[in-house]
Protein backbone atom coordinates (compact mmCIF):
# COMPACT_ATOMS: atom_id res chain seq x y z
CA UNK A 1 0.00 0.00 0.00
CA UNK A 2 2.77 2.41 0.94
CA UNK A 3 4.63 1.70 -2.30
CA UNK A 4 1.58 2.42 -4.43
CA UNK A 5 0.88 5.63 -2.52
CA UNK A 6 4.51 6.76 -2.71
CA UNK A 7 3.93 9.05 -5.75
CA UNK A 8 1.47 11.04 -3.64
CA UNK A 9 3.89 11.34 -0.72
CA UNK A 10 6.99 12.55 -2.49
CA UNK A 11 9.37 14.96 -0.81
CA UNK A 12 11.22 17.87 -2.38
CA UNK A 13 14.43 15.88 -2.40
CA UNK A 14 12.81 13.11 -4.48
CA UNK A 15 12.65 15.41 -7.50
CA UNK A 16 16.43 15.28 -7.76
CA UNK A 17 16.26 11.75 -9.11
CA UNK A 18 12.63 11.43 -10.24
CA UNK A 19 12.81 14.33 -12.70
CA UNK A 20 15.85 12.97 -14.61
CA UNK A 21 14.35 9.48 -14.72
CA UNK A 22 11.02 10.83 -15.95
CA UNK A 23 12.62 12.95 -18.67
CA UNK A 24 14.92 10.09 -19.67
CA UNK A 25 11.97 7.70 -19.92
CA UNK A 26 10.05 10.09 -22.18
CA UNK A 27 13.13 10.57 -24.38
CA UNK A 28 13.78 6.85 -24.62
CA UNK A 29 10.17 6.02 -25.48
CA UNK A 30 10.40 8.55 -28.32
CA UNK A 31 13.55 6.87 -29.67
CA UNK A 32 12.87 3.24 -28.73
CA UNK A 33 11.89 2.16 -32.21
CA UNK A 34 15.09 3.62 -33.67
CA UNK A 35 17.45 2.16 -31.07
CA UNK A 36 15.79 -1.26 -31.27
CA UNK A 37 15.94 -1.10 -35.06
CA UNK A 38 19.66 -0.42 -35.00
CA UNK A 39 20.25 -3.84 -33.47
CA UNK A 40 18.52 -5.40 -36.46
CA UNK A 41 20.35 -3.18 -38.96
CA UNK A 42 23.67 -4.44 -37.61
CA UNK A 43 22.51 -7.99 -38.15
CA UNK A 44 20.82 -10.56 -35.95
CA UNK A 45 23.96 -11.62 -34.13
CA UNK A 46 23.15 -15.01 -32.66
CA UNK A 47 26.12 -14.94 -30.31
CA UNK A 48 24.99 -11.61 -28.89
CA UNK A 49 21.46 -12.89 -28.38
CA UNK A 50 22.70 -16.13 -26.83
CA UNK A 51 25.05 -14.37 -24.40
CA UNK A 52 22.40 -11.79 -23.55
CA UNK A 53 19.93 -14.54 -22.75
CA UNK A 54 22.37 -16.23 -20.38
CA UNK A 55 23.18 -13.00 -18.56
CA UNK A 56 19.53 -11.97 -18.31
CA UNK A 57 18.66 -15.21 -16.52
CA UNK A 58 20.46 -13.81 -13.48
CA UNK A 59 17.53 -11.42 -13.14
CA UNK A 60 14.82 -14.05 -13.41
CA UNK A 61 12.56 -14.39 -10.40
CA UNK A 62 13.62 -17.96 -9.67
CA UNK A 63 17.32 -17.00 -9.59
CA UNK A 64 16.89 -13.84 -7.52
CA UNK A 65 14.38 -15.60 -5.29
CA UNK A 66 16.79 -18.47 -4.76
CA UNK A 67 19.56 -16.02 -3.89
CA UNK A 68 17.34 -14.29 -1.31
CA UNK A 69 16.35 -17.63 0.20
CA UNK A 70 19.97 -18.80 0.28
CA UNK A 71 21.04 -15.67 2.16
CA UNK A 72 18.27 -16.13 4.68
CA UNK A 73 18.96 -19.83 5.27
CA UNK A 74 22.72 -19.31 5.42
CA UNK A 75 22.20 -16.49 7.89
CA UNK A 76 20.10 -18.69 10.13
CA UNK A 77 22.53 -21.59 9.92
CA UNK A 78 25.54 -19.39 10.72
CA UNK A 79 23.69 -17.25 13.26
CA UNK A 80 24.46 -14.22 11.07
CA UNK A 81 21.76 -11.64 11.70
CA UNK A 82 22.74 -9.41 8.79
CA UNK A 83 22.69 -12.19 6.21
CA UNK A 84 19.36 -13.39 7.58
CA UNK A 85 17.86 -9.90 7.37
CA UNK A 86 19.28 -9.42 3.88
CA UNK A 87 17.47 -12.53 2.71
CA UNK A 88 14.22 -11.45 4.36
CA UNK A 89 14.26 -7.93 2.96
CA UNK A 90 15.40 -9.08 -0.47
CA UNK A 91 12.50 -11.55 -0.58
CA UNK A 92 10.05 -8.84 0.43
CA UNK A 93 11.46 -6.44 -2.19
CA UNK A 94 11.21 -9.12 -4.87
CA UNK A 95 7.58 -9.87 -4.04
CA UNK A 96 6.73 -6.17 -4.17
CA UNK A 97 8.55 -5.84 -7.49
CA UNK A 98 6.62 -8.75 -8.98
CA UNK A 99 3.32 -7.19 -7.95
CA UNK A 100 4.15 -3.68 -9.17
CA UNK A 101 5.62 -4.86 -12.48
CA UNK A 102 2.69 -7.22 -13.07
CA UNK A 103 0.15 -4.43 -12.66
CA UNK A 104 2.12 -2.03 -14.86
CA UNK A 105 2.56 -4.65 -17.58
CA UNK A 106 -1.18 -5.32 -17.58
CA UNK A 107 -1.89 -1.59 -17.81
CA UNK A 108 0.71 -0.70 -20.46
CA UNK A 109 0.33 -3.83 -22.68
CA UNK A 110 3.32 -2.81 -24.75
CA UNK A 111 4.55 -5.04 -27.55
CA UNK A 112 8.10 -6.38 -27.32
CA UNK A 113 10.83 -5.34 -29.80
CA UNK A 114 10.54 -8.66 -31.63
CA UNK A 115 6.91 -7.90 -32.53
CA UNK A 116 5.50 -5.69 -35.28
CA UNK A 117 8.87 -4.42 -36.55
CA UNK A 118 9.83 -3.00 -33.15
CA UNK A 119 6.95 -0.54 -33.19
CA UNK A 120 6.73 -0.63 -29.39
CA UNK A 121 3.03 0.15 -29.36
CA UNK A 122 1.32 0.49 -26.00
CA UNK A 123 -2.13 -0.97 -25.21
CA UNK A 124 -1.59 -3.71 -27.78
CA UNK A 125 -1.70 -6.88 -25.67
CA UNK A 126 2.04 -6.95 -25.03
CA UNK A 127 4.13 -7.53 -21.89
CA UNK A 128 7.25 -5.44 -22.54
CA UNK A 129 6.83 -2.44 -20.22
CA UNK A 130 8.49 -2.41 -17.73
CA UNK A 131 11.26 -5.01 -17.60
CA UNK A 132 10.59 -7.55 -14.87
CA UNK A 133 14.11 -8.98 -14.99
CA UNK A 134 15.57 -5.50 -14.47
CA UNK A 135 13.25 -4.79 -11.54
CA UNK A 136 14.06 -8.14 -9.95
CA UNK A 137 17.82 -7.74 -10.35
CA UNK A 138 17.85 -4.21 -8.99
CA UNK A 139 15.59 -5.06 -6.04
CA UNK A 140 17.99 -7.75 -4.89
CA UNK A 141 21.12 -5.71 -5.67
CA UNK A 142 19.86 -2.65 -3.80
CA UNK A 143 19.06 -4.52 -0.59
CA UNK A 144 22.46 -6.24 -0.66
CA UNK A 145 24.27 -2.98 -1.41
CA UNK A 146 22.57 -1.14 1.44
CA UNK A 147 23.16 -3.98 3.89
CA UNK A 148 26.86 -4.45 3.19
CA UNK A 149 28.01 -1.27 1.45
CA UNK A 150 29.25 0.60 4.53
CA UNK A 151 31.57 -2.18 5.67
CA UNK A 152 32.49 -3.62 2.28
CA UNK A 153 32.53 -0.89 -0.44
CA UNK A 154 33.16 -3.45 -3.16
CA UNK A 155 29.80 -5.15 -2.55
CA UNK A 156 27.67 -2.33 -4.08
CA UNK A 157 29.99 -2.22 -7.10
CA UNK A 158 29.49 -5.93 -7.72
CA UNK A 159 25.75 -5.90 -6.93
CA UNK A 160 24.90 -2.87 -9.05
CA UNK A 161 27.27 -4.01 -11.78
CA UNK A 162 25.50 -7.36 -12.04
CA UNK A 163 22.09 -5.66 -12.05
CA UNK A 164 23.25 -3.28 -14.80
CA UNK A 165 24.48 -6.22 -16.87
CA UNK A 166 21.10 -7.92 -16.54
CA UNK A 167 19.29 -4.74 -17.57
CA UNK A 168 21.52 -4.15 -20.60
CA UNK A 169 21.19 -7.78 -21.67
CA UNK A 170 17.41 -7.44 -21.85
CA UNK A 171 17.94 -4.77 -24.50
CA UNK A 172 20.76 -6.44 -26.44
CA UNK A 173 18.81 -9.69 -26.39
CA UNK A 174 15.83 -7.85 -27.97
CA UNK A 175 13.53 -8.71 -25.10
CA UNK A 176 12.88 -5.10 -24.10
CA UNK A 177 13.23 -1.52 -25.25
CA UNK A 178 15.62 0.81 -23.44
CA UNK A 179 12.74 2.64 -21.75
CA UNK A 180 11.39 -0.69 -20.43
CA UNK A 181 14.80 -1.42 -18.94
CA UNK A 182 15.21 2.03 -17.40
CA UNK A 183 11.80 2.01 -15.71
CA UNK A 184 12.23 -1.57 -14.49
CA UNK A 185 15.65 -0.77 -13.04
CA UNK A 186 14.39 2.41 -11.36
CA UNK A 187 11.43 0.55 -9.86
CA UNK A 188 13.67 -2.22 -8.54
CA UNK A 189 16.06 0.26 -6.96
CA UNK A 190 13.27 2.35 -5.43
CA UNK A 191 11.47 -0.69 -4.00
CA UNK A 192 14.66 -2.23 -2.64
CA UNK A 193 15.65 1.04 -0.99
CA UNK A 194 12.17 1.57 0.45
CA UNK A 195 12.00 -1.92 1.96
CA UNK A 196 15.48 -1.56 3.45
CA UNK A 197 14.74 1.84 4.98
CA UNK A 198 11.44 0.69 6.43
CA UNK A 199 12.50 -2.68 7.77
CA UNK A 200 16.22 -2.55 8.48
CA UNK A 201 17.24 -3.31 12.05
CA UNK A 202 19.49 -0.37 12.95
CA UNK A 203 21.06 -2.35 15.81
CA UNK A 204 22.98 -4.30 13.17
CA UNK A 205 24.95 -1.14 12.41
CA UNK A 206 26.48 -1.01 15.88
CA UNK A 207 30.21 -1.81 16.25
CA UNK A 208 29.29 -5.20 17.68
CA UNK A 209 29.80 -8.02 15.18
CA UNK A 210 26.57 -9.96 14.62
CA UNK A 211 28.11 -12.89 12.79
CA UNK A 212 29.81 -15.88 14.28
CA UNK A 213 33.57 -15.99 14.27
CA UNK A 214 33.66 -19.30 12.45
CA UNK A 215 31.23 -18.54 9.65
CA UNK A 216 30.63 -15.21 7.94
CA UNK A 217 28.31 -14.50 5.07
CA UNK A 218 29.59 -11.97 2.55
Amino acid sequence: RAIWLAPFNMRKGDAKWLAPIGLSTISLIATDRKTAGELIEHGENQNRVRISKKISQLGSYYVTGTAAAALYLAGRAANNARAKETGELAGEALINSILVVGVLKAAAQRQRPSSDESSGEFFDRGTSFPSGHSASAWSLATVIAYEYGKRKPLVPVIAYGAASAVSLSRFTGRKHFLSDVLVGSALGFAIGRYVYRQRHDSSLDSPRDHSTSSERIL
